[in-house]
Parts: C-alpha cells; sequence; structure tokens
C-alpha cells in the first residue's frame, strides 16, 4: 500500500515497501521517467535474500510533490528523510539509469547511513573532463538532452506533450522504444512480465504532469552539487557494455574517480539488462563480499 510522507517544505512524497519487513533496508530509485512501482524484483527474489525494498516517487512523479529547480544532490534529503519516518539508522541505496547519479548522490551526503551504493546503467556528470557524453548514445536520448542543454526550460513544453501521450496510450511509448532497441534489450522487454511492469511505471510516472521528468532533465546537464570523491562506501557500478541510452563509458568514467568503486561491464547487455542483475546486486547490497562478476 502507498504510503505518503511529508517533508518540511510541505511536499508529499509518495512510498512504497517490498519484500521482508525485517530485513536489510535497500532503498530503490527509479529510472528517467519511473515511478515507484518499479519495475520491481519478483516477491520470491527479494524473501529469499532477505531484502526490505523502498520505493519513491522523486519529486514530481506520480504522487509525489515537485520540487522546483532541484538538483540531483536534493534527493539526500528526501531519503533521509524517509530513513527517518521508516525508522532506518543504517541502509544501501540502488539507483537504476537516472536513479544513478541519485543514488551516487545518497553515498556522498549521506555517510555513515548509506552504507552501500550501486548504480546500474547511470550517467556521469554533464561536464565530465575527458569523456565524450554522447559517444554511443542513442539518437532519441542524445537529441533530449542537446534540447535540454541548449534550450534549458523551453523543452518543458515539448516533453509535456509527449508525456500526455504516453499517459494516454503506454504501450505505444514502449514500442516506440523497441526501433532503438539492442537485440539483447529487445529480448528483455519482449518478456510480458516485464511489458506490464513497463507500462505500469510509465503510466504511473505521468500520473499527473511530466514534471519529473523534465526536471530530472535539468538536473544531470547542470551541477550535481556533490564530489564523487567524497564518496568513501562501496560503490557498485554496472553496465551492460552495449547500452545506447546511457553509454557504458559513463561507469568507467565514473569509476575512476570514486576511489571505493567497483565496475562491472557486461559483454552482450545493454540498458534494460540491469533489470535482469538486479537480484544479483542486491544481493551484494546486502553482504557486500558477494562477488558480482570480474570487473571489466
Amino acid at each position: 500500500m502507498t504510503r505518503v510522507v511529508f517533508t518540511a517544505d510541505g511536499r508529499e512524497l509518495a512510498v512504497e515497501e517490498w519484500g521482508v519487513p525485517t530485513g536489510s533496508p535497500v532503498f530503490l530509485l527509479h529510472g528517467t521517467p519511473g515511478s515507484r512501482l518499479g519495475p520491481i524484483p519478483r516477491p520470491m527474489v527479494l524473501y529469499q535474500r532477505g531484502i526490505r525494498l523502498i520505493s519513491f516517487d522523486r519529486p514530481g512523479y506520480g504522487l509525489s510533490g515537485r520540487r522546483s529547480g532541484r538538483v540531483v544532490a536534493d534527493i539526500a534529503d528526501d531519503v533521509r528523510l524517509l530513513a527517518d519516518v521508516l525508522g532506518l539508522e543504517r541502509f544501501a541505496v540502488l539507483g537504476r539509469s537516472g536513479g544513478g547519479p541519485h543514488a551516487l548522490a545518497c553515498a556522498a551526503l549521506l555517510p555513515g547511513r548509506a552504507v552501500r551504493v550501486a548504480a546500474l546503467v547511470g550517467l556521469a556528470p554533464a561536464e565530465a573532463e575527458g569523456l565524450d557524453w554522447f559517444e554511443g548514445m542513442a539518437a532519441s536520448n542524445t537529441r533530449e538532452y542537446m534540447a535540454v542543454r541548449g534550450q534549458g526550460p523551453l523543452i518543458a513544453d515539448r516533453l509535456r506533450s509527449i508525456a500526455d501521450r504516453i499517459r494516454a496510450n503506454p504501450a505505444q511509448h514502449v514500442a516506440n522504444l523497441y526501433a532503438e532497441l539492442t537485440q539483447s534489450d529487445r529480448r528483455v522487454v519482449l518478456e510480458s512480465g516485464m511489458r506490464r511492469l513497463l507500462l505500469e511505471t510509465f503510466q504511473e510516472a505521468f500520473r499527473t504532469s511530466a514534471d519529473g521528468w523534465i526536471d530530472d532533465l535539468l538536473a544531470f546537464c547542470a551541477p550535481w552539487g556533490f564530489e564523487l570523491g567524497d564518496i568513501v562506501v562501496p560503490t557498485m557500478l554496472w553496465h551492460g557494455a552495449n547500452d545506447t541510452f546511457s553509454p557504458a563509458g559513463h561507469s568507467r568514467w565514473l569509476a575512476d574517480r570514486i576511489p571505493s568503486s567497483t565496475v562491472v561491464v557486461q559483454p552482450g547487455s545493454a540498458h534494460f539488462a540491469a533489470f535482469n542483475v538486479l537480484p544479483d546486486v542486491l544481493s551484494w547490497l546486502a553482504r557486500p563480499a558477494t562477488p558480482l562478476s570480474e570487473p571489466v
């Protein structure tokens, strides 16, 4: 059942819990666009690993109120609040895709509380020195980020129009994505259970507006508000080698700047393979000695 928590500035945060109530707490930070609905691993996966999974709509998505002008670092305030409300002193954080930078913010800004962090198919900062940020990126994502960098808030009208179409017909959005997917991603998305989960989360993401999507893109293209060098907790960076939505070079760049990180680049996998690796990543978050794979 969805729980609504109020922030000090009066915003609503919609929260969902899954798995073992007394298990190892892990905050799951959803993708862009996305929502608290996941996709979430099957209940049996969470119970077998003893995981208490906590997901919430980032500001502007689903049932969570907008935080206009937010930067990536601001997510730490919301995670800290939710941890306090849920009585969690220490926890792990898992971010997928657009949730990746936000997970890294928690690692940097919540020392002593966020004790392990994983970022799957995430992004590097827009100003990443020495990284060709767009190399290997799909045309659709390149257009969106180039537009945000060049026009800023002026891109909002276009994104709202797209969000209206997705809200009305999320199945068509998934179908439109299909054209740019690699073969490995197509296999993941064609699985009926995964398609259902994607439809649910996209529809919920835009339940009331496109504000969360707009603010995510603006935040990714602006200074993040924290230093990667401040991350000292064990950090897992996972990427599919063939990812065209957020290319694997982003995780390699991050790994060079986060001394406590391990990077895994999986050959033959792409963006949506992050869903398949979630069970192994959750095991690593609950028990850091658990090997995920050989670093690449």
